[in-house]
């Protein structure tokens, strides 16, 4: 059998998985010169001529499952937690055995997440470059302890996150419609977004795109924050109306970003983002660590090989 894989942390350790695959007698096939997803139109060509498939953040469309269910495609696993990028219901309809891999890196996106945070207090990354350059800087930045954090998403991620906040004291307002245990988090405050989004000296997102949050970050969202906001996302970039951030940097409303996902994806070259210092970009990558990549990819595997009856 052969299957696609178009995971980048993944093939990234591939080395780490050959075996197993090999031992099952499955054929890995990786796209040549392949940075970060494949286009609809790469996958309908592909996905005729292989069994199963192990999603990355490409666009897996119903146009490209009615492809492969054309050919010898049987199933699918969406590696990670968001599926965004995948017409779950197409598949479904299809006849085609699809799960993602939840509950495997709340961890280490909310690593990441932390990460960010800090940096935009304490200039890091600032620092860092001026260092290289010769100079020594020495901006003043903010205190955590007491300072409010707008946490939008209260799923795995959204929960380890807002337990490494407040364990530096930090106050959790959370926004989540589908929390239904928000008695056991009794030291985090719950709101219905966007009340009380004035308060947040900073706003993470945390949460699954979807059609009904697409954008939650707008020109009319981000006028309600407060002056200075400093903006963390580690989870879709489609959560951020980019034109409207890009007018709130320019204006001061929002102080600085640090972005793991962008609307457009590698980031392009020409994007205005790039244009400011006080940004922090990611590569998408806030579950890529070694650990996590390991425990992702041997449920993705497992589950795959179950869809496609190999023993």
């Amino acid at each position: 059998m052969k299957v696609l894989l178009t995971c980048p942390p993944m093939i990234g350790q591939i080395d780490r998985f050959r075996p197993a695959f090999e031992a099952k007698g499955v054929e890995i096939i990786i796209p040549k010169n392949f940075v970060q997803s494949l286009s609809e139109e790469r996958l309908i060509e592909i996905l005729p001529t292989v069994d199963g498939w192990i999603i990355g953040d490409d666009q897996a469309s119903r146009r490209v499952f009615e492809a492969g269910k054309k050919g010898i495609f049987k199933a699918a696993v969406k590696w990670g937690i968001g599926i965004d990028n995948v017409d779950i219901s197409a598949a479904k309809q299809l006849g085609i055995p699809i799960s993602n891999t939840p509950y495997m890196f709340g961890g280490e996106v909310a690593d990441l997440a932390v990460a960010y945070t800090i940096a935009l207090a304490r200039y890091t990354h600032f620092i860092d470059k001026e260092i290289r350059q010769g100079n020594w800087a020495k901006p003043a930045g903010i205190s955590l302890a007491g300072k409010t954090v707008a946490l939008i998403g209260f799923g795995d991620i959204g929960k380890s996150i807002a337990k490494r906040l407040f364990a530096m004291d930090m106050v959790l307002n959370i926004y989540d419609p589908y929390t239904k245990d928000k008695e056991r988090y009794s030291d985090y405050n719950f709101f219905s977004f966007p009340e009380k989004l004035e308060e947040g000296d900073f706003v993470v997102l945390a949460c699954a795109l979807t059609p009904e949050n697409k954008h939650i970050i707008n020109q009319k969202t981000l006028t309600k924050m407060k002056d200075s906001v400093r903006i963390v996302n580690v989870s879709r970039g489609g959560l951020i109306e980019e034109t409207a951030l890009i007018a709130a940097i320019q204006s001061k409303k929002v102080h600085s970003i640090a972005l793991d996902v962008f609307e457009v994806e590698p980031l392009p070259m020409d994007s205005p983002l790039r244009q400011f210092d006080n940004t922090i970009f990611g590569s998408h990558n806030g579950s890529n660590t070694i650990d996590g990549v390991i425990r992702a990819s041997k449920k993705a595997m497992s589950l795959l090989f179950e869809f496609l009856g190999i023993e």
